[in-house]
């Protein structure tokens, strides 16, 4: 594909197959990205691409890794032919460049048709070969115009040639279409090379991956390809090597480099239980890991799909390029005609006609214009993740730039997480029973909370006691049966809805919440709603929290915390870090009802959370950030992965997401401000086809190097 008209042919051909039900083709990375119906084959969607003129290089099922990009990138940027066609145009050239000068280095016109014939139907031979697939698709692209202009400059020298012959002293025009096809040749490459750099993120992931591991059978030590570790594998990392597989450590205690998966600058310290991430960079210890994860389903993998993902779709900003872009070319080819008309008519001067259309022609290629937002989408997200941000999509990069407010969740999003029991106290003062009958409902619990509850029973010595028909109740609690008895484990709203009565212990909980804790209280329903005692949670604020609200705050952007605590906890927290509104007590259903409020006004919102219970409001918002510290479902329903946990890289998306769009931005203004300016001037005769050639060229050309321009960015996260 060399173009936006090219873009919109493919899609429309997709399109058209019988099931497909969404179709996007991007121009930077030359990936067609379609969803479908399972009935739809791969040779269906095969054919209708080669139907429209075009070849398809690799097909990659749903969930693997593609690795199309570099290689098609790659053939594009083979250099022999425009090392040829320099070399056969500079004898055309020169001569002309001597002119002002008084020299006459003109050449015999029958060595300018010897040099310019295999310039113009040999390395131009691709320009003829897509605008014939174009015009039997009824569309028009850039080869077509580049194919059009030079024939019209060379057929009007051959009929020079033989009309005129050496006698007549005709001028000849053979250095014109010589050189606007070795410039468009030129751009095209130099043009390769610059989008070759904006999949250097991909190619730097990919790059991660070792090999081969060694892996420890039967006692023994074998090094195996990557592709034959299995889950559940023992696999030996020694210093400094590349750990080959997501994993938990059975043995060994190491700091481990895992700056290129998640942006952390800092090594982690890994011990027996922690969990490793394949890709990142052992230090000095030797680790035994547990494979938990290998191939397209480890972390580094998703990442590369993620990114991937985000740099094949399209912006809603490019659906309007493409809008422009289905009619540019046969505008272009109409202004064309009617330049070769005009002066032909008006001045009878039929070569200098000819020479304006193809100036016309030339300049008006539209690579600039479909290269315009790609290009831009890919630096962005691509110097996104090796920040350890990673976007799923290009919408959300697009809608980022213009978030106004921000809603945080509390635990694990602005505190670690990993709250402790710091009071239990028991209205009839059986504090023993109270943690008892409490860790047994939070036996099996996942919630921070319930682990917090089973770590202060074992620091106890309290003995474990089964319960029976343990069940979650979200947003309000645990039930359960403990000893024959209807236990409820729960938020004051819940204690309120079953009518226990917690009057007894309402001073004491109340200064609990006004130092910040969380509570949690035991109620016994099985006659009579009677309340057992209170829990009470502290969570740590994460360090980096405070300067997440002034960097945000610094962008001029509102922020609100919207938390299931209770109000002094939430409270708390919002007074220590700043943040500048605070919903507490609130559902899990109910998050989103926010955010819908929250957007009045036209504002927009984003939602940064970790938990399953936070993926409503994460759905909701315009844009959803999860932590990757969360749950994978809070990951799904985002739009925007932080890969370490730092709120203060929330600031940095945003940041990230308004360079993007301003690169976008002033690509599409120069993309179209060189045809505004240069299609007027060509048809008055005021560019010759050379300078048309080597405009168009510079342009696409600065498009891609202004996208580049992004790759400078540097985070402001601590």
């Amino acid at each position: 594909m060399t173009c936006a008209s090219c873009v919109a042919r493919v899609e429309r051909a997709l399109a058209k197959v019988p099931g497909v039900v969404e179709a996007s083709v991007n121009l930077a990375t030359e990936a067609a990205t379609v969803r479908s119906d399972p009935s739809v084959s791969v040779e269906g969607l095969r054919a209708a691409v080669e139907k429209a003129g075009y070849q398809v290089g690799e097909v990659v099922e749903e969930g693997a890794t593609r690795v199309s990009v570099e290689s098609i990138v790659a053939r594009r940027s083979d250099v022999w032919p425009i090392a040829m066609a320099v070399v056969l145009s500079t004898p055309l050239l020169l001569p002309m460049l001597a002119m002002p000068f008084g020299a006459d280095w003109r050449l015999d016109a029958w060595l300018q048709w010897l040099l310019a014939t295999p310039v113009q139907f040999w390395l131009g031979a691709r320009f003829y070969r897509s605008g014939w697939k174009a015009l039997k698709g009824r569309s028009g692209n850039m080869d077509l115009l580049v194919a059009l202009g030079t024939s019209a400059g060379y057929g009007l020298s051959v009929y020079q040639l033989f009309r005129h012959g050496q006698a007549g002293g005709a001028h000849l025009y053979f250095e014109a279409s010589a050189v606007v096809i070795t410039l468009v040749l030129l751009g095209k490459w130099l043009e390769a090379r610059a989008k070759r750099q904006t999949t250097e993120a991909i190619r730097a992931l990919q790059a991660l991956r070792p090999e081969t591991a060694r892996v420890r059978r039967h006692g023994q030590e074998a090094e195996v390809p990557i592709s034959r570790v299995k889950v559940g594998d023992v696999v030996v990392v020694r210093p400094g090597e590349r750990l080959p597989v997501d994993g938990a450590v059975i043995d060994g205690e190491s700091e481990v480099d895992e700056s290129l998966i998640t942006g952390e600058s800092l090594p982690v310290s890994k011990r027996v239980g922690s969990a490793v991430t394949g890709g990142a960079v052992n230090g000095e210890g030797l680790l035994l890991v547990r494979t938990t994860a290998v191939g397209a389903e480890s972390t580094l993998s998703r990442i590369v799909r993620l990114v991937e993902s985000a740099q094949a779709k399209k912006a809603p900003i490019q659906r309007m390029v493409d809008r422009v872009s289905e009619v540019f070319v046969p505008v272009v080819i109409g202004i064309g005609l009617l330049t070769l008309m005009g002066w032909g008519f008006v001045s009878g001067d039929w070569e200098r006609a000819i020479l304006d259309a193809v100036a016309v022609l030339v300049i008006a290629c539209p690579c600039a214009l479909g290269l315009a937002t790609p290009t831009a989408i890919m630096a962005g997200t691509g110097v996104a993740a090796r920040h350890g941000i990673l976007i799923k999509d290009a919408q959300a990069l697009e809608i980022a730039h213009a978030v106004k407010v921000v809603v945080f969740d509390k635990t694990g999003t602005l505190t670690e997480g990993k709250p402790d029991l710091v009071a239990f106290e028991a209205a009839n003062d059986d504090h023993v029973s109270l943690l008892t009958l409490s860790a047994a409902i939070q036996a099996y619990s996942e919630h921070p909370l319930g682990r917090a509850v089973i770590e202060a029973a074992r620091r106890e010595a309290i003995a474990a006691t089964n319960a029976t028909e343990v069940r979650a109740i979200a947003g309000r609690g645990m039930a359960a049966s403990v000893q024959g008895r209807e236990m409820r484990l729960g938020s004051t709203r819940f204690m309120h809805e079953l009518k226990v009565d917690i009057a007894a212990m309402r001073s004491r909980a109340e200064q609990l919440q006004a130092e910040g804790k969380t509570l949690s209280w035991l109620a016994d329903v099985s006659d009579v709603p009677r309340l057992i005692g209170l829990l009470a949670f502290g969570d740590r604020v994460k360090p980096s929290a405070a300067h997440a609200i002034r960097l945000l705050q610094g962008q001029g952007i509102a922020t609100a915390l919207v938390s299931g605590d209770n109000r002094g906890s939430a409270q708390a927290v919002a007074a220590q870090i700043g943040i500048d509104e605070v919903h507490a007590e609130v559902l899990p259903e109910d998050k989103a009802d926010i955010i819908e409020r929250l957007k009045t006004g036209g504002r927009r919102v984003a939602m940064v959370g970790d938990g399953i219970n936070d993926a409503p409001a994460l759905a909701a918002a315009d844009v959803g950030v999860a932590m990757s510290t969360g749950t994978d479902v809070a990951m799904h329903a985002a739009g925007i992965t932080l890969m370490h946990g730092d709120p203060a890289l929330v600031a940095d998306a945003i940041d990230i997401s308004r360079r993007t769009v301003a690169k976008i931005r002033q690509n599409l203004f120069w993309a179209f401000v060189y045809n505004v300016v240069g299609i007027p001037l060509a048809a008055f005769g005021m560019l010759n086809p050379m300078l048309a050639g080597a405009a168009m060229a510079f342009s696409s050309l600065s498009v891609v190097t202004n996208a580049l321009t992004l790759r400078r960015w540097k985070g402001s996260a601590l």
